[in-house]
């Protein structure tokens, strides 16, 4: 597989989310190749209006778009996607794997993603459907990615 990437909205702040992360990040690295990019957040004003919402994840969309590697099917975290057991995220990456493909996990800022951005991703992904700190979010993937894989090698972690 040609890897890994993590798209996120925003700057990880919060030094015991951002350690868990690395933590995953390089466990990762024993199985594929990762990529962690942060695109800046858009400034909205203190009680936003929808068309200045929009305005503002289509503007981050672009950037996001951007930002994934070619080959690599975008898989956008959103509260209307699939919900997955470890075992189907797993069987997915390994569908991926099989066509030579790479995957973008995209999670976006506090507004969420464009809604163009998510109806064109291949893969809709809901972590619950409870919502949960975006930075949290970011270290649950992670962690779903790396037993994803951990799963693929037969491996005993995801027991």
């Amino acid at each position: 597989m040609p890897g890994v990437s993590f798209i996120f909205v925003g700057k990880m702040k919060e030094a015991h989310f951002a350690g868990a992360f690395a933590e995953y990040i390089k466990r990762l690295g024993a199985y594929t190749k990762c990529s962690v990019r942060e695109i800046p957040e858009q400034r909205l004003p203190e009680d936003p209006s929808p068309g200045e919402i929009a305005a503002a994840l289509a503007r981050e969309a672009r950037e996001i778009e951007k930002a994934v590697p070619k080959g690599y099917e975008i898989c956008a975290l959103c509260v209307e996607g699939e919900g997955m057991t470890s075992e189907a995220l797993a069987e997915y990456m390994r569908k991926l794997d099989s066509r030579g493909a790479g995957a973008a996990f995209i999670v976006g800022g506090s507004y969420g993603l464009d809604a163009e951005l998510k109806r064109r991703a291949a893969k809709r992904l809901s972590m619950s459907r409870m919502t949960f700190p975006h930075h949290l979010a970011r270290v649950m993937l992670a962690e779903q990615v790396y037993r994803a894989f951990t799963i693929n090698a037969g491996k005993r972690y995801h027991k």
